[in-house]
């Protein structure tokens, strides 16, 4: 049911936040991707996420509120740094994980001590939560692994009949799931890249750490404490390979595989920007967002991918971009995406 953000039918609404109370489970817009939620209280809620996306059960979820005073029940203690990152950026893209309370079920946490927390940006998400009368544990509405939903088509292509109801909110508005960070520690360290960045956190409340597994190309932990730490994710059908360099040299090196790929029979798509797109020769060239623009690139990321595998793509070769700011999100997710198949040039 597709829902106007500045007319929004509370009746539809309503309804779901039954289906949520019932125990069901309900696919919803909020700005950063389409999230699957249940009552974050309930286990027996909670399994049908894992079995609806196929998620593993030691893949931690985050659980969404709509005001502050629902976070105090969930949570043991908040430090003086988390409060004042609430304030600047709740509600907002941004996932802050406490040591959690005796209410919080160990499936949602994958049996860690901690719990992640987060507001959406979304009026639709907050007054799903807020009418639903519980916190809502909501991974990715998507198979998992697949790129992350930022349409409601996505979530029908890829849940339809698995899950009770889907909020169609229309494309969300930043595309890349939220940041998290580890505010249990005395230097908060970020777990998973986002929209809010590095940058934006430092300059709130000073010194912030990136973990060790973000930087690296191997990335998958044995016990995460965020989501997409583990597990590859994002990933289309079609293999994906990154070309990193000098933007020219980049140019002429995909152009060189797309060739030798045609050769060999196979359909070649390329991930390609709005400055590049001319560019290139393929059986589909398509156009991620600005080069100058990250945030353009964030928002069309998954959908971009969606799409070369809906045109039944057998490879991809994508251009590399910026790792400033935002664009060290976007990196983060394309590389989870290629399995790290990374080509420099």
């Amino acid at each position: 049911m597709k829902i106007d953000y500045d007319d929004m039918d509370l009746s539809i609404i309503k309804e779901a936040a039954q289906i949520i109370r019932n125990g069901g489970i309900v696919a919803f817009p909020t700005e950063t991707v389409y999230g699957l939620g249940a009552n974050a209280l309930d286990q027996e809620s909670v399994k049908k996420i894992y079995l609806a996306k196929g998620r593993p059960s030691d893949n931690p979820l985050i659980v969404h509120i709509s005001s502050i005073e629902e976070l105090y029940p969930l949570v043991e203690s908040i430090k003086l740094k988390a409060k004042i990152l609430m304030d600047l950026f709740w509600p907002g893209p941004l996932t802050l994980i406490f040591p959690k309370s005796k209410i919080i079920p160990d499936s949602i946490t994958a049996g860690l001590s901690t719990v992640a927390v987060r507001m959406p940006d979304n009026k639709i998400a907050r007054e799903l939560i807020k009418y639903s009368g519980v916190p809502i544990a909501a991974p990715s509405a998507n198979i998992s692994g697949s790129p992350s939903p930022t349409k409601a088509e996505h979530v029908i292509k890829d849940l339809n009949g698995k899950i009770d109801m889907i909020l169609d909110g229309g494309s969300v508005r930043v595309g890349l799931e939220s940041t998290v960070l580890d505010v249990t520690r005395d230097t908060p360290v970020i777990l998973r890249p986002g929209g809010i960045t590095k940058e934006m956190l430092e300059k709130a409340i000073g010194e912030v750490l990136i973990d060790s597994a973000i930087i690296s190309e191997k990335e998958f932990v044995d016990t995460p404490m965020a989501p997409g730490m583990k597990y590859k994710h994002y990933s289309p059908k079609a293999k994906l390979v990154i070309v990193e360099g000098e933007i020219n040299k980049v140019i002429e090196k995909i152009n060189s595989l797309a060739k030798e790929n045609k050769e060999q029979k196979l359909k070649v798509g390329i991930m390609a920007t709005e400055q590049t797109r001319e560019n290139y020769q393929a059986d589909l060239i398509l156009s991620v967002g600005d080069r100058d623009k990250a945030e353009t690139i964030a928002a069309k990321l998954f959908d971009t991918l969606r799409a070369f595998d809906e045109a039944g793509i057998d490879i991809i070769f994508s251009e590399s971009f910026s790792y400033e700011e935002i664009g060290f999100a976007i990196m983060n997710r394309l590389k989870k995406a290629a399995g790290y198949n990374i080509l420099r040039v």
